[in-house]
């Protein structure tokens, strides 16, 4: 009998092309996927234990499914990822009703593991070296819709931030090679992709650790060289990787779109000093300045994280009109989350969740406020936009991305006028906007 096997994936873009690959592993001896738990006789949830949230939400998740194992047909129940490559054993104790834990190492070999288990019924833990990196060889079902794909173009982090527990989860920096990345590329691309969302802890840092050292403007031209690419976006890049041959080849280049995430996480240079990071105010506004000079159009996405052990009013204060000074585009906040294990978890002078939600709540409050005003400088432009389907709201309207936002984690464009079918690109006139969103006709 056909088993049919069901995933959930938790967290960020890496770990979802991490579940892709344990589906095309399954579906490649036999597994049918299904997205609907209640008739799955696997159900895996593949984790993410970054932050508290984080680790909640999965925890959470793993609970609510180890249900189906009592009101379903669901045989095994699997746990992958970051979660157990962190705390195995006292998972292994807490959580019998999962059969079967694998780290962010052990992936690739889950079909065997399976097997592994149906043979001994035991519970089994397959949380190693966490050193793997994969490539163009091994099977990926994707999960996105068919016209866009995130391309991780290494694995783990050498950056060694104090708040941050990557690194021993990840393992450090592994780029791929250029060539597995474009095999891999071209097999994406086969299947329809349009758009690649370029991946990894911290793109700018891609090739420094290969013998050959290629550089990311070169993987980008390689990419930019497939015809039915259209749009190529850089996620996750670091302040101090950012050159000036990827600012030109950003501003030159018609496929990269005009959009960069910038992870500065915070402006105040003690806080930057304690967090570990290797940019400092001046370098941070200088690029940023030399980004809006360079590529006006250029949208420019960023994180923070707020209540970091000894952050001031002062410090928090000098980051708020810093934010309202740059008037980012895109803006994610993380209130710090001290995590065993970590350098910020043993510094003195930690901060209260409550003042964490406060500065949290004003950071976003201001954002709201400075993204609707940046959209309103958008009515009238003409942007491109990748059609994605029908609004939630209603099946009267189509809905879209424009360049200048990234799957998932930016606004929609809702479009009011015009025909289009889904994976479409089309040129787009913006006639109204929110905080987050813009509403727009196509045109001809």
């Amino acid at each position: 009998m056909i088993q049919k096997v069901s995933l959930v994936s938790l967290g960020c873009p890496k770990n979802l092309v991490d579940a892709e690959i344990m589906l095309g592993s399954l579906t490649q001896v036999g597994y049918q996927v299904t997205t609907d738990e209640k008739e799955a006789d696997v159900i895996i949830v593949n984790t993410c234990s970054f932050i508290k949230e984080a680790k909640q939400e999965s925890v959470d998740t793993i609970l609510d499914l180890a249900d189906r194992k009592h009101d379903a047909r669901c045989q095994l129940l699997i746990v992958s990822g970051c979660l157990p490559q962190r705390y195995q054993t006292e998972l292994a104790k807490e959580l019998p009703e999962v059969d079967i834990f694998i780290g962010t190492g052990d992936y690739p070999r889950i079909a065997e593991i399976i097997a592994e288990h149906r043979s001994t019924g035991e519970q089994l833990c397959y949380t190693g070296n966490p050193e793997f990196i994969y490539d163009d060889q091994l099977p990926r079902l994707p999960s996105s819709p068919y016209y866009t794909a995130y391309l991780k173009i290494a694995e783990g982090c050498s950056n060694r931030c104090a708040y941050c527990i990557i690194p021993t989860l990840r393992g450090g920096f592994r780029s791929r090679p250029i060539e597995s990345l474009l095999a891999e590329a071209r097999q994406l691309v086969a299947g329809g992709v349009k758009e690649l969302n370029l991946i990894a802890q911290d793109i700018t840092a891609y090739g420094k650790d290969l013998p050959e050292a290629p550089t990311l403007e070169e993987l980008i031209k390689e990419l930019a060289a497939m015809e039915e690419i259209r749009w190529i976006r850089l996620l996750y890049a670091y302040p101090d990787g950012v050159t000036d041959s990827l600012i030109e080849l950003i501003k030159n280049e018609p496929k990269v779109c005009k959009y960069i995430d910038l992870p500065i996480q915070h402006i105040s240079d003690p806080v930057l000093k304690r967090m570990g990071r290797r940019s400092g105010e001046g370098e941070i506004r200088e690029l940023i300045a030399k980004l809006r000079r360079e590529i006006p159009d250029l949208a420019i996405r960023t994180s923070l994280i707020v209540g970091f052990p000894g952050e001031t009013v002062e410090d928090f204060k000098k980051l708020l009109n810093f934010v309202e000074e740059t008037r980012f585009d895109r803006l994610g906040v993380f209130c710090y989350s001290r995590e065993e294990g970590t350098p910020a978890a043993e510094m003195p002078d930690q901060i209260s969740e409550r003042v964490k939600r406060e500065r949290h709540k004003k950071l976003m409050r201001t954002q709201a406020r400075l993204s609707f005003k940046r959209n309103r400088e958008l009515v009238n432009s003409i942007e491109e936009v990748l059609v994605e389907g029908y609004s939630e709201e209603t099946e009267l309207l189509l809905k879209g991305r424009s360049s200048r936002q990234a799957p998932d984690i930016d606004g929609q464009v809702y479009i009011t006028a015009g025909n289009a079918n889904i994976g479409d690109l089309v040129k787009l006139k913006v006639t109204d906007s929110s905080d987050y969103d813009l509403i727009g006709e196509i045109i001809t």
